[in-house]
């Protein structure tokens, strides 16, 4: 179990940092820091901490998963999925500056990880609650590239 964890750590914010390193630092680039941003755009230092707990979170979630889900072939297709569009919205949103397909790929993400939630509820019971702060942090990051499609 030890090895999984580790492993899912490594998957995880490996996401995050090549995601951060496709960005080309344009999260402090003059297109980034020009845009009409929501009003609920939370500060800069909240993305960092929101995104370590959730990947602390999604990889305990994992962990669980593969102990209890029977069908791990698929379990691990769609986390697959998951990843990449984790990793690829980045350069799509920050460094090509494509808000709109940004929006279906985070819409996508945000779809997908619902369903790991939802769908595996049966399966593993409360141990869904790890995937939550994901799924949450996911609306708001949804509505955030939402409102700068339609505001800018």
């Amino acid at each position: 179990m030890i090895r999984r964890v580790i492993l899912f750590l490594v998957l995880n914010f490996g996401a995050l940092l090549l995601g951060g390193l496709l960005m080309n630092g344009e999260v402090t680039g003059d297109w980034y820091l020009s845009l009409n941003k929501a009003p609920w755009t939370p500060p800069g230092w909240v993305f960092g901490a929101a995104w370590t707990t959730i990947m602390l979170c999604f990889t305990i979630y994992m962990t669980l998963a593969w102990e209890h889900v029977k069908n791990k072939r698929n379990l691990l297709i769609l986390f697959g999925i998951q990843w990449v569009l984790n990793v690829f919205w980045n350069p799509v949103f920050f460094a090509l500056h494509y808000v709109a397909p940004g929006l279906v790929i985070i819409m996508s993400l945000t779809l997908l990880v619902g369903y790991f939630l939802i769908g595996y509820l049966q399966e593993l019971s409360w141990k869904v609650l790890f995937v939550v702060p994901y799924f949450a942090w996911l609306l708001v990051a949804t509505s955030l590239n939402a409102y700068i499609l339609l505001y800018n």
